[in-house]
């Protein structure tokens, strides 16, 4: 949504440069640790992005292609838009903890509160300081949900460079951080673009990803990257796939984990991505005994609840296998009843992996509760 303050006092008009500083200190008083601006240039990235989806890289992601001619320009996401104000926060809050069996990973970007909230919080707060000195002008803030190219604004702002691994780094903060843009129809001063490559020969990114989801530098293949399979796909995982993705769950931080530019990056100061408890390793059991309204409870307002529950637990079942928790095998096997489709198809798969066959644990299951109710109807007679 455009921000507007309704009756606010026109302010004396301020020159372009004056504007410019208004606007990058506003962004830096919300608490984010770097800020470039970019002219709102269209085509960014367009003809690469057509090529990409052409050739069906983006899998079960339709609205990417779906976007695909607003991503061109950003006037569809803001009429009249003339700058487009980058912006970078750091969520690093902290290592990850040490995964013991039965526990799996998460990426630590969903270890808080969901990043889309906390960034548009900030950047609407941002255009309402910056209004009352633009009462002409219009500002739209823009997190991951709208067609913009926000990587490649980044480089045009200034702000890094594209790794191998195709994630933006800036040689500070390295990869671990999130951005988001503040678009306006204000013309403000441009930064210079970020030209240069400082990845020189290092591919420990693309020889570290387990998957083999890179064909090249800068080349990922979404369909084989572990992020995309925990959360964007919404089938079952091919098995050399599945086998694969270790103790990941949701998310997957191999390519970043070993970039040389994350050694030293600083740790975030925002509490909202400190890790919620069970987030720095998670229980499996725990994941595998969730019904869809404790799944909602626990994880609305997170960035994991875009997987759903059926997609969480498809992926909890993988990585009991991957872990060979024999003794989450009874856990597994009570999903073989499971409402949803591919959650039984994920556990029949999983039971002879785990030492037991699905149908005979199915006819297992279905035996004791017969027994059960047998059991039951005895009892009531003995009263």
């Amino acid at each position: 949504m455009a921000s507007t303050v309704p009756n606010a006092p026109p302010e004396p008009s301020l020159s372009r440069a004056e504007m410019t500083r208004l606007v990058k200190a506003a962004v830096l008083e919300e608490g984010f640790d770097r800020v470039g601006i970019a002219a709102a240039t269209p085509g960014l990235g367009a003809e690469f992005l057509a090529e990409w989806t052409a050739d069906g890289r983006h899998g079960d992601m339709e609205y990417m292609e779906r976007h695909l001619g607003a991503r061109r320009d950003p006037n569809a996401i803001l009429e009249g838009v003339r700058s487009v104000v980058v912006t970078a926060l750091n969520y690093h809050a902290e290592s990850p903890n040490h995964v013991a069996a039965g526990e799996a990973r998460i990426s630590r970007y969903a270890w808080g509160r969901d990043y889309h909230d906390v960034l548009r919080t900030k950047l609407q707060s941002a255009a309402a300081r910056i209004q009352p000195s633009a009462p002409g002008e219009r500002f739209r803030a823009v997190v991951d949900s709208a067609p913009l190219m926000e990587r490649d604004y980044a480089r045009l702002a200034g702000l890094g460079w594209f790794g191998k691994n195709t994630l933006l780094l800036n040689r500070e903060l390295g990869s671990f951080f999130f951005l988001g843009a503040l678009l306006t129809t204000a013309e403000l001063d441009v930064d210079a673009p970020f030209e240069a490559d400082h990845c020189g020969t290092c591919s420990k990114c693309l020889e570290a990803c387990p998957t083999d989801a890179f064909d090249g530098p800068r080349r990922l293949d979404p369909r084989r990257c572990i992020s995309y399979l925990t959360i964007e796909h919404r089938g079952s995982i091919d098995d050399g796939l599945a086998e694969n993705m270790g103790d990941w769950i949701f998310g997957c931080d191999v390519c970043q984990d070993v970039c040389p530019w994350n050694r030293k990056a600083p740790k975030s100061a925002v509490p909202e991505f400190r890790p919620a408890p069970g987030m720095n390793a998670v229980a499996l059991a725990s994941v595998l005994a969730l019904s869809d309204a404790e799944f909602r409870e626990r994880f609305r307002g997170t960035p994991l609840f875009r997987a759903k529950r059926h997609r969480l637990v498809r992926n909890a079942i993988i990585a009991a296998v991957n872990q060979q928790c024999h003794n989450l095998r009874p856990a597994v096997a009570r999903l073989l009843n499971d409402e949803n489709g591919l959650i039984r198809s994920t556990a029949h798969w999983a039971m002879g992996h785990l030492g037991a066959s699905g149908s005979n644990e199915l006819q297992r299951l279905r035996l004791e509760k017969t027994n059960d109710r047998g059991a039951d109807r005895e009892a009531h007679l003995g009263d």
